[in-house]
C-alpha cells in the first residue's frame, strides 16, 4: 500500500465491514485491510444487517452471490435505513456482465471489485471511497453550521422586528392611554377567529398556524397611524366634528404608509407580519358592502387580515368604556356585530365570532382594563 494511503488510513482508523459467505475470502480480505483499518466480518447478509443496526461501519465490502439475502438485497436494505444510507458499499463479485454492475449501482452500490481481486486495488478503492465519505461528512457539517448561522440571523432579525413593533405600538399607546388593554385583547381575538376559520373544511390553505401567528403579531399595528393625528383630535374627550373626523380617518393611510417604509427598509427580511400589519392598518375600517374607508373596498377585495381585525376592533370597542360612551354587555355587542353581518362585516368572520364567543369572553376577562 502506498505510504500516503497507509498514513491516512491509520490516522482515521475507519471501520470496514467485510461480508462474504466464503470463510477463505473473509480471511484474505481481513489480512489485506487490518493493517490500516478496524475490520468487522460477517458470513451472511442477515449478519451484516445485524451488525449495521448496532453500529454503522464507515464502509462495507459486500459479496454479491450469497444464499438467502444476496448482496444487492442487503445493499437495498442498507440504503432504505437512514442510519446506514450514507455508508458506501463496494461490491466484491465474480460477476462481470454489464447488467450485473448496473443492478449493483441501482441497488445503491458505490463501486465494484472483481474476483479474483488484487489487494492493492482493494486498498485503493476502500481508501478512495472513505476519503469521499469524509469529504461529504465535512460538507454536511459545514452546511449544518451555515444553517445554524442562518437560523441565528433569522432569529436576530425577528427580535429586531418584534422590538421595533413593541416600540411603535408603545408609542401609539402612550399617546392614546384610553385604549387600555385594547391592543392585547384584539390581538387574541384575531388569533382565535383566524384559527376557527382555518379549521373549517373550506378554510384558506395559506392560513397556516405560522401565518396566524404572524397575523396576530400584526394586529397591534391596526391603529399605528394615530401617531400622525394631532393631540387635539386624538385626545378630544367628546365626539369629533365632521372636519375632525376627516382628519381622524387619515390614520389608516398614515399607518399603511409608515409600515410600507419599514417593509422597504427591511426588504426580504420584512416577513409576513409587516405585510399583514400594512393590510390591517389601511383596511380595518373597510366594510363588507364597500361603504368603509379609505379605499371603499368591498367583500373579499378586503384582505382577510383586515376583515378579522374589523370584527375584533369593533367588538372590543363596544364592550369598552370610552370618554364619550358607556360599555355594552357582551350580548349587546354580539347583537350589534350580527346585525352588521353582510353589510359592515364579513359574514364568515361573524360566524367565527359566534362559534368562539366563550373564548372571546375569556380573553376580554383576562385582559380587562
Amino acid at each position: 500500500m502506498p505510504p500516503d494511503i497507509a498514513a491516512a488510513s491509520q490516522a482515521t482508523q475507519a471501520t470496514v465491514l467485510v461480508v462474504d459467505d466464503t470463510p477463505a475470502n473473509l480471511t484474505l480480505l481481513a489480512q489485506v485491510l487490518k493493517p490500516n483499518y478496524r475490520v468487522q466480518l460477517a458470513v451472511s447478509g442477515a449478519k451484516a444487517l445485524e451488525i449495521c443496526r448496532r453500529q454503522a461501519p464507515d464502509l462495507i465490502v459486500l459479496d454479491v452471490m450469497m444464499p438467502e439475502l444476496d448482496g444487492y438485497e442487503v445493499c437495498r436494505q442498507l440504503k432504505a435505513d437512514p442510519a446506514t444510507r450514507r455508508v458506501p458499499v463496494i461490491f466484491l463479485t465474480a460477476l462481470t456482465r454489464p447488467e450485473d454492475e448496473s443492478a449493483g449501482f441501482e441497488a445503491g452500490g458505490a463501486d465494484f471489485i472483481h474476483k479474483p481481486f488484487n489487494p492493492a486495488t482493494v486498498l485503493a478503492r476502500v481508501h478512495t471511497h472513505l476519503q469521499l465519505k469524509l469529504a461529504e461528512d465535512q460538507l454536511l457539517r459545514h452546511n449544518a453550521q451555515l444553517s445554524d448561522e442562518l437560523d441565528a440571523r433569522r432569529r436576530e432579525v425577528e427580535r429586531l422586528r418584534d422590538t421595533t413593533l413593541f416600540v411603535m405600538v408603545g408609542l401609539a399607546e402612550f399617546r392614546d392611554a384610553d385604549t387600555g388593554n385594547h391592543i392585547q385583547r384584539t390581538q387574541e381575538y384575531v388569533r382565535t377567529l383566524a384559527r376557527w376559520i382555518a379549521a373549517q373544511p373550506d378554510g384558506p390553505a395559506d392560513l397556516t398556524e405560522y401565518a396566524i401567528d404572524e397575523l396576530a403579531k400584526a394586529a397591534p399595528l391596526h391603529d399605528i397611524g394615530k401617531v400622525a393625528i394631532p393631540d387635539g383630535i386624538l385626545l378630544k374627550p367628546g365626539r369629533l366634528s365632521p372636519d375632525e373626523w376627516r382628519v381622524m380617518k387619515t390614520h389608516a393611510e398614515h399607518g399603511a404608509d409608515l409600515l410600507q417604509r419599514a417593509i422597504d427598509r427591511l426588504g426580504d427580511d420584512a416577513g409576513p407580519m409587516l405585510t399583514f400589519g400594512k393590510q390591517i392598518a389601511r383596511h380595518h375600517h373597510e366594510k363588507w358592502d364597500g361603504s368603509g374607508y379609505p379605499d371603499g373596498l368591498a367583500g373579499e377585495a378586503i384582505p382577510l387580515s383586515a376583515r378579522l381585525m374589523a370584527v375584533a376592533d369593533v367588538y372590543d370597542a363596544l364592550i369598552s368604556v370610552r370618554p364619550y360612551k358607556q360599555a355594552m354587555t357582551h350580548d349587546e355587542a354580539l347583537a350589534f356585530i350580527r346585525n352588521g353581518s353582510g353589510s359592515h362585516f364579513d359574514p364568515r368572520v361573524v360566524d367565527a365570532l359566534n362559534a368562539c364567543l366563550d373564548e372571546v369572553r375569556g380573553i376580554a376577562s383576562q385582559w380587562a382594563d
